[in-house]
């Protein structure tokens, strides 16, 4: 199709058909047998032109530019229209270029749906864009791009405009949709007036938005707002310059304010809850020559009805907390921000001091009301320092992790509440919840409660991530190393109720041997389930964690792992697992990390669990599960009627010494044990099953009778004299340690191929814990038998070795770990 362009010289249009930028030349356009690859148009030319090709619009666009002069001549008021008609289809770009004087401004107005500021680079849904160019004498001041569809209504420029509009070439658009409505002197580089019915949120920015406002200029916003709303205005992004004289500012003036205009830092809290229209005027300064810096801002606009609870109050009493702040937002914040068209919830903390954000510090007292129709959309985060300055003090301190009153009572739900805890060197922190106890969090034993605790401990190099804990458990007690960071998630509505019987309580204690520390009283009607910290990625290289687990009286402790192997291989050093009873004598069970893991097995004393992390050959680090379940103490009756037959054996040999000594009189040096009531005879550990206490009677005083004493005199000669062998039971009085068990050292390493050959002793019964060794000496041995209980130390190898006699009873409480 061929296309006629007729121009007339008093319009004065010109026309410009060239290449789209970065496209091959795949068409021409065809004029009076000349093929040319772009064509222009001037005032007065009539052209006629075809292309060669059947989709021109993939290969050219067309730029329509008309000067218009108000400075010497009269100025076109009125709409301005699109001309000429007939264009090609193709996208086009209309330019009015208006030569104005800087003491006379111009007003351009737009007709609805008026016009919506975008950011560079945004784009129109529908392609259609508007950009407006102040031009004073030779400088061009970019006002901003628009989008069709807002609430601009008019702008008035300072000298003269370049409007463009840029259309594509689909568009059925016919009207440039504006008009010069007149002219007005401003005294300031813009007017952007923006109209808002109902609620609705608009977003403008500064002139040359984001390059800098031009320097020591002054521009204003015009906000008409129906007099039953209320408007608010946020800044989202600024930035200053760098001014030597002046001050950057922004000026409101409201309608029945006593302080007209009133003046704001950017940096502040813009006013909130405006009621009916207003203006926002930005006031730049003189900016420093060498290093100017940018004067810029983005800001949003919201209008919504007035809320009903808007004059409720709530007291928020922070004048006695410490070290406290906190944040009143919205859901999801600080990485989900809501879409700007969306209402929002306002915090207020004054009459006109409103924010979608509300950040309240400790050692004041607030009265804040909500403008939200949904609180339920609100959030609380809270977060509190405690550190240790002076060591004397705050050791003897303890300290209720506790949520305060004043942050429950507000009608929000409470998302998170952050305690950082500070320790000073060789000074650790302590936490324990004394009556609730807590519960570790893993995939077999899920918290189920309205709120948890996140545990953190910061070392100067890596972060542990101890794990997540709810209450109703059996940890009674976690010891760290380095500064921890308690975190409190809420989940649902039911923490407002369980908040109020919270106990967590933190204390600063003495420096502690490895990285954390568990105290674990397991209940009794249920398994335990321990996970090593930074789970499921694993301990960090070269840390050590230990579990110390108590058993009550009357019960033991099962003792089992979930996997059969540590599951890593060490490029420096050895990974152990350590396992020892807290009674005297215990073995200890080690396992290294290319070693099988023990097997579940009964532990009937309190107990350390230790495990020490090396440093991998690869990415996958020590990770270990364990459980421990209490049972009570089952009775085995053979060990009842050992006990019962050894006690008629004694009686037989107590009516032999009766005899003994009744036949041998007058001899000065007889041959019988002594009884040393002298002896504690309380043995370490538990209670027995009598129902008469050992304390109360002496059944459990033995003396060791030599037969080849009690009868001397019948072996050797009237005139010899020898000594009464006599030994009486010591139990083993010495210290017993509170500290986990070490990770044993290189030269371990033999040793334990030579205990690894042993067997082990069978399973104790709670009788075992009431039974002594009685050995009977054979004529010829060494009369010097000793202490068993300090000798032997609970080493029944040494006893077969060293003592060839037949006990009536053995001890086998002293024998260490049994399965």
């Amino acid at each position: 199709a061929s296309f006629t362009i007729a121009l007339r010289t008093v319009d004065n249009v010109t026309v410009m058909i060239k290449l789209r930028p970065g496209v091959l030349v795949g068409c021409q356009i065809h004029v009076e047998n000349f093929f040319r690859s772009e064509l222009k148009i001037k005032p007065g030319d009539n052209v006629t032109f075809t292309f060669t090709c059947s989709t021109p619009e993939k290969y050219f666009i067309m730029e329509i530019q008309k000067n218009i002069d108000c400075v010497s001549g009269l100025c076109p008021f009125g709409d301005v229209h699109l001309y000429p008609p007939g264009l090609p289809r193709l996208n086009r770009t209309f330019i009015w270029d208006v030569k104005a004087s800087t003491k006379a401004g111009l007003e351009l107005k737009f007709s609805t749906p008026w016009l919506r500021q975008i950011e560079p680079g945004e784009t129109c849904p529908d392609f259609v864009s508007y950009n407006i160019n102040s031009c004073i004498d030779k400088a061009t001041v970019n006002i901003g791009t628009f989008c069709r569809n807002g609430s601009v209504s008019r702008v008035k420029l300072l000298g003269g405009v370049v409007m463009s509009l840029r259309l594509p070439w689909n568009s059925p658009l016919i009207t440039s949709g504006f008009n010069i409505a007149n002219r007005a002197s401003i005294k300031r580089l813009c007017i952007i007036e923006s109209i808002l019915k109902g609620e609705s949120s608009i977003t403008l920015m500064s002139p040359n938005y984001p390059l800098g406002f031009p320097e020591d200029e002054l521009m204003t916003w015009q906000f008409v707002i129906p007099s039953s709303m209320r408007a608010s205005v946020f800044f989202h992004n600024y930035s200053l310059s760098n001014c030597e004289r002046k001050e950057e500012r922004v000026e409101y003036y409201i309608p029945g304010s006593l302080s007209n205009p009133e003046v704001f830092k950017l940096s502040d809290s813009q006013p909130a809850n405006i009621v009916g229209s207003f203006n926002l005027s930005l006031q730049g300064c003189d900016q420093d020559a060498q290093n100017p810096g940018i004067l810029r801002l983005l800001f949003q606009v919201v209008v919504q009805h007035p809320q009903v609870d808007e004059n409720v109050t709530h007291l928020v009493d922070l004048s006695k907390e410490w070290n406290m702040s906190v944040t009143i937002h919205f859901e999801g914040w600080p990485s989900h921000i809501p879409v700007m068209s969306e209402p929002i919830c306002l915090i207020c903390k004054g009459p006109r001091t409103c924010d979608r954000i509300l950040t309240l510090v400790s050692g004041a007292v607030y009265r804040i009301s909500f403008l939200c129709k949904d609180l339920s959309r609100l959030r609380i985060t809270a977060e509190k320092g405690i550190s240790c300055v002076d060591l004397r003090w705050c050791q003897r301190k303890i300290y209720s992790l506790l949520v305060p009153k004043a942050i429950t009572q507000l009608p929000i739900q409470l998302h998170k509440f952050i305690w950082k805890l500070l320790a000073p060197d060789l000074i650790n922190i302590e936490i324990t919840s004394p009556s609730l106890k807590l519960q570790q969090h893993v995939p077999e034993q899920r918290c189920n409660t309205s709120y948890s605790y996140s545990i953190v401990s910061a070392a100067p190099e890596t972060e542990l991530n101890v794990g997540v804990f709810c209450p109703g458990g059996s940890i009674e007690k976690i010891q760290m190393r380095n500064n921890v960071t308690i975190s409190l998630k809420t989940f649902g509505k039911g923490f407002l109720n369980e908040s109020k019987h919270q106990d967590l309580k933190m204390s600063f204690v003495p420096h502690i041997k490895d990285e954390c520390s568990f105290t674990v009283s397991p209940d009794p009607k249920a398994k335990v389930y321990l996970q090593t910290p930074n789970w499921p990625y694993g301990l960090p290289p070269y840390v050590s964690i230990s579990w110390y687990v108590v058993v009550p009286n009357k019960q033991v402790a099962r003792l089992g792992f979930s996997k059969d192997r540590m599951g890593i291989t060490c490029e420096t050093g050895r990974a152990y697992v350590n396992i020892k009873e807290e009674t005297a004598g215990a073995e200890e069970t080690v396992r290294r990390e290319d070693e099988l893991l023990p097997e579940p097995r009964n532990m009937y004393h309190d107990f350390w669990v230790n495990v020490s992390n090396c440093k991998p050959v690869d990415k996958t680090q020590l990770t270990l599960q364990f459980r421990v379940t209490l049972a009570d103490k089952q009775i085995d009756l053979g060990v009842i009627l050992a006990v019962v037959a050894g006690a008629g054996v004694l009686a037989a040999i107590g009516f032999t010494v009766c005899c003994v000594k009744k036949k041998k009189k007058k001899s000065q040096n007889p041959m019988v044990g002594v009884y040393n009531d002298n002896v504690n005879t309380q043995a370490p550990g538990k209670q027995g099953l009598f129902t008469k206490g050992r304390k109360n009677n002496e059944s459990h005083v033995y003396a060791v009778i030599d037969d080849a004493m009690v009868y001397g005199h019948l072996l050797k000669e009237s005139n010899g004299s020898v000594s009464p062998e006599v030994d009486v039971y010591r139990p083993f009085d010495g210290p017993i340690g509170s500290l986990p068990p070490s990770p044993p050292p290189l030269s371990f390493r033999k040793d334990l191929k030579r205990s690894s050959n042993t067997e082990e002793p069978p399973p104790l019964t709670d009788a075992d814990h009431d039974t002594y060794t009685f050995a009977h000496q054979k004529p010829g041995q060494s009369g010097d038998i000793g202490d068993t209980s300090e000798k032997n130390n609970g080493d029944t190898s040494e006893k077969n070795n060293g003592d060839t006699s037949t006990p009536l009873l053995e001890n086998k409480e002293e024998d260490g770990l049994v399965e």
